[in-house]
């Protein structure tokens, strides 16, 4: 794709087969006219997401749409989007890129050698030297692991902490560029799809007084474990770029 413009294909819903070009970013994308691009889906939004790039990434996100975005078949608020991604809104389904840049990509992936990830493999590819952003809610955080936390408890961001309820967590970066956020939304993502997958066989007692894993679900759990860990050094300690 040309500099600043974007390519996406409708694979499914009443625009089915329309091709949008070539769009010069930021683009939007909703059914109300203004949009760049244009959908005539009862479910989306009026403006229902946004294009943007923030340096050499292409930026989704969801501008509080009613039916949410859907990049691969996963809500998401924001996400990087590459080259073949699928992005679902109502009842729309919008290909990223155009056919010749899908190949070129699937061309450079195979010259490299590169597989999808998997939990547990050895892999940096969500970290770069702009991630390790200082500016974060300075204040002393409750670090006691009781993990005691109410889901449904309001959330509310202090000058000195985020709570839940009434319990102060660990504190979240601010000032992040939208890439750093989609990178971070993405880490957070990847690791919330590997414990709903690890935890989907739980066995409880009919007392409800104990939960078991099987041996394979529990080993993807130690997965996750080891794979936090090598984030957190990574945070602590980034590689020194490549020139």
């Amino acid at each position: 794709m040309a500099k600043g413009t974007v390519t996406f294909q409708v694979l499914d819903g009443i625009d089915r087969g329309r091709i949008y070009r070539e769009l010069d970013v930021p683009v939007t994308v909703g059914r109300e006219e203004g949009n760049s691009l244009r959908l005539n889906d009862e479910r989306v939004s009026r403006f229902h997401a946004k294009v943007q790039i923030d340096g050499d990434d292409f930026i989704l996100t969801d501008l509080e749409s009613t039916n949410g975005t859907r990049v691969n078949g996963t809500a998401v608020q924001i996400r990087r989007l590459r080259v073949g991604d699928r992005v679902g809104v109502g009842r729309s389904l919008l290909l990223f890129g155009s056919n010749e840049e899908i190949a070129a990509r699937m061309a450079s992936l195979a010259c490299i050698g590169q597989s999808p990830v998997r939990i547990g493999a050895k892999s940096s590819g969500f970290m770069d030297e702009g991630a390790n952003d200082k500016q974060t809610v300075a204040g002393h955080v409750d670090l006691n692991l009781d993990f005691d936390v109410n889901p449904e408890a309001p959330v509310h961001l202090t000058n000195d902490a985020l709570f839940v309820g009434n319990k102060a967590l660990p504190p979240l970066p601010l000032k992040m560029t939208p890439s750093q956020a989609a990178r971070l939304s993405e880490i957070f993502d990847f690791l919330h799809q590997g414990l709903v997958q690890a935890t989907e066989n739980i066995l409880s007692k009919d007392d409800g007084t104990q939960v078991s894993l099987g041996y394979a679900d529990w080993q993807r759990v130690l997965a996750l474990q080891m794979l936090l860990s090598r984030y957190l050094r990574l945070v602590a300690d980034p590689p020194e770029a490549k020139e």
